[in-house]
């Protein structure tokens, strides 16, 4: 039996290579998580995770989302350490990947976690509720 998906697949349209900006992307995000964990010096900067990283089309600025547990006042001292670091960071980056040009680096603080937390306790206030008005009736 003819399948379509198959002919398609077979002369290479079906399949979607990823494209170089997110390969690269994975790779620094993969570098600067063991920068973190292994090399960097400051302890303000030990307990970063790097969330995310997006690079432009041109390979020459990547967005780095991290987080950071605990207060408000920690974040913007880690926020000011990572803009001291990223120098350091961006040096080591050239060195490990090797390519023409080195991308600037922008640290942004991810706030995806504190909303997924925020979404959580939303969703428990109405299951108490269900759970209440269940009982009720």
């Amino acid at each position: 039996m003819w399948d379509p998906k198959e002919t398609i697949e077979s002369v290479g349209l079906g399949r979607q290579e990823r494209k170089r900006p997110a390969r690269v992307a994975d790779a620094i995000r993969m570098e600067l998580s063991i920068l973190f964990l292994q090399k960097v010096r400051d302890q303000q900067l030990s307990d970063v995770r790097v969330t995310e990283v997006t690079m432009t089309d041109d390979l020459k600025s990547a967005r780095i989302l991290y987080t950071v547990p605990g207060s408000e006042k920690k974040q913007k001292k880690v926020a000011e350490a990572l803009k001291r670091a990223a120098g350091f960071m961006r040096s080591h980056l050239a060195r490990v990947l090797n390519m023409r040009y080195t991308p600037s680096l922008l640290f942004i603080y991810d706030t995806k976690a504190e909303k997924v937390e925020e979404m959580e306790k939303l969703f428990q206030e109405i299951a108490t509720e269900r759970g209440k008005n269940e009982e009720d009736s």
